[in-house]
């Protein structure tokens, strides 16, 4: 392989109408205030005016972003980043993923990926050492996420594949680019953007190897000991995610029957424990020394399947938030929905509703029991919203559409924000969370802010990274902290994404701060150092703002269902129940806006707008 710059500057434009490509070069300057990944799609789609074009117009752009540490020794450095708008919504969407994708575009010095247009078939972009083509795809339109990928590996096994699968060829709002067969890109429906587009896949390999200054190795060596030192890696590697299950069910934060409860009785039987009986690999991104990920598998029954995962938010969307106890179809839900291109997250939200919609008269069907905890409809809800069938019809474009379908009186079961389904955080137990669900540009989002320090009683985090509020912070009952750690858990959430740098390793755990980035980039020839690095995210959040504002988004969309503003959630603890409840999300609202430099409307001031460079982007 021949060596190429370490980091990646060109953006390339694919017209999958004409099979035309421009190339263009992102300038230094553009570096330092977006960086990649996150930061340099939002720039992109800002400069493509994205708001103009409907989600699933041909002239919509769909983009995909590698990190600035993707393609480096850096651990835990794959993630890549699709922006677009976002078929579910209608807003601001993107959709964010591990795997060998993001490495693989560094490879070949690609910052962006654009794709515009519509092809007139099935198609395929492959991107390799001759260049970049397109490729008919007509045989693979119809196959599920691992034939496809299989296919589109024979003969190049490292190569890797996006793909969508039968929900996305069918433009399911709720469909999910695959990464890999097994990491999904889920959220905001970016597999009906690019099955729009007739785009089956997009392949990428070869490429070319960076020269790494002796320094930067020294970094990733030092960074890699401090993640595998940081307490709580060791049981992530050892049982993946899952093993929050029984931690948030004995705290109230596992959300059960559409939020209703944050407790259930059966969590022994779907929890880390449960599902090492099925686990038969154990796996983890390319150079990832935390390995979180498992391959699961039901050896014989009705449920016989076997796929990656289950993530924790997966086993609670399909299981505790659908009252549903049955480990073996939950698992073969699971694999359906990586089989068929899905969202676990939004697919489970939307049975959850669909099930109590039934419960108080609103919903039935014909073939199914709606019933709360029939894992057999769970299972048979997921192929029928993929394939658009009988009630997935109705379900397959998320709560809040099958919500107007249904009439007002299924309104108070919809539970989203600005269009995406609530994942499994309970608000009322795990407020930073809910606020941050709450000012997510994207819609309910844990990953946006990911403000683990209360929950997880992180005091050094705290200590060293939210002094103001230190120790109050750490109290997750607290209302007046939760804006300053979810302004930083975004802002921070932004530079990692923005790198291609896992969240385990940042604001999940807090194994490296900050500084431990700026001073990689450094080495790396990016003059950088922390408050520089967090001035870059909170200009990505601020344009992320401001491409919203142009769709319409105002301050009132920055709110929570009234099920957790207007309803007490009962808790039981050992020697009683404790009632949770959110005591003013408008205050806290309110602390966010000043903390940001936003106004009442939920837009930066002026003033905002002019030290972070942005004035141009604000609607007129």
């Amino acid at each position: 392989m021949n060596s190429r710059e370490i980091i990646p500057h060109r953006i390339i434009t694919v017209d999958l109408a004409s099979g035309s490509t421009r190339e263009e070069t992102c300038g230094t300057s553009d570096l330092q205030a977006f960086l990649c990944g996150r930061g340099a799609a939002a720039h992109l789609l800002a400069q493509r005016s994205f708001w103009r074009h409907d989600p699933l117009d041909p002239a919509s752009p769909f983009v995909m972003a590698s990190g600035l540490l993707n393609g480096t020794p850096w651990p835990a450095s794959t993630r890549v980043h699709m922006a677009f708008r976002s078929p579910l919504t209608g807003i601001y969407g993107y959709a964010n993923s591990g795997g060998s994708l993001g490495p693989h575009l560094a490879a070949h010095g690609i910052l962006a990926l654009e794709l515009v247009g519509r092809a007139d078939r099935p198609t395929t972009v492959e991107v390799s050492d001759a260049g970049i083509r397109l490729c008919d795809a007509e045989d693979l339109w119809g196959r599920g996420v691992s034939e496809t990928t299989s296919s589109l590996r024979a003969g190049r096994p490292l190569a890797a594949v996006a793909c969508i699968g039968v929900a996305g060829e069918r433009r399911v709002p709720l469909s999910a680019v695959m990464v890999d067969g097994e990491r999904a890109a889920a959220r905001c429906g970016g597999g009906a953007a690019l099955g729009a587009k007739n785009v089956k896949a997009v392949v990428v390999h070869g490429g070319a190897r960076a020269r790494f200054p002796e320094a930067f190795l020294a970094s990733c060596r030092a960074a890699t000991a401090r993640i595998l030192a940081t307490p709580g890696i060791a049981d992530l590697s050892r049982w993946g995610t899952p093993l929050l299950v029984a931690i948030k069910n004995e705290h109230g934060d596992l959300p059960a029957m559409n939020h209703r409860r944050g407790q259930v009785p059966f969590a022994d039987r779907i929890d880390a424990d449960a599902l090492e009986a099925y686990r038969v690999e154990t796996k983890g991104c390319p150079g990832c020394p935390i390995r979180c990920g498992r391959v699961s598998e039901v050896r014989s029954g009705a449920h016989r399947s076997r796929s990656a995962g289950p993530e924790y938010e997966t086993v609670d969307a399909l299981g505790p938030d659908c009252l549903c106890g049955d480990v073996e179809a939950l698992l073969h839900a699971n694999a359906l929905c990586n089989e068929l291109g899905l969202d676990t997250i939004s697919v489970g939200a939307t049975i959850a509703f669909a099930m109590e919609c039934h419960e108080n008269g609103l919903l039935d069907d014909g073939e199914l029991d709606l019933s709360w905890g029939n894992g057999d409809t769970v299972v048979a809800l997921v192929e029928r919203m993929a394939r658009r069938e009988g009630i997935g019809e109705l379900l397959c474009g998320g709560v809040r559409a099958a919500a107007l379908e249904l009439g007002p009186a299924a309104a108070p079961y919809a539970l989203h924000v600005k269009g995406l389904e609530i994942p499994g955080q309970e608000p009322r137990v795990a407020k930073s969370f809910g606020l941050g669900h709450a000012t997510s540009n994207r819609g309910a989002d844990h990953l946006y802010a990911l403000p683990t320090v209360d929950v997880a009683g992180l005091d050094g985090a705290a200590r060293r990274l939210l002094p103001d509020v230190y120790p109050r912070v750490l109290d997750p009952d607290d209302e007046t902290s939760k804006a300053a750690l979810v302004r930083f858990g975004e802002d921070y959430c932004a530079v990692s994404d923005a790198l291609g740098v896992c969240k385990f390793t940042t604001t999940e755990m807090y194994a490296l701060d900050p500084e431990h980035l700026a001073d990689a980039l450094g080495v790396l020839g990016m003059s950088f150092d922390a408050a520089h690095l967090l001035e870059a995210g909170e200009r990505i959040v601020n344009l992320e703002r401001l491409l919203n504002a142009h769709l319409g988004v105002e301050a009132h969309d920055d709110t929570l269902p009234a099920r957790f503003t207007d309803e007490a959630l009962c808790v039981e603890r050992q020697g009683g129940v404790d009632a949770h409840r959110i005591h003013s999300l408008s205050s806290m609202i309110e602390e966010y806006y000043r903390l940001r430099g936003w106004a009442a409307d939920g837009l930066p001031t002026a003033l905002t707008l002019e030290r972070l460079r942005l004035a141009e982007w604000r609607p007129s």
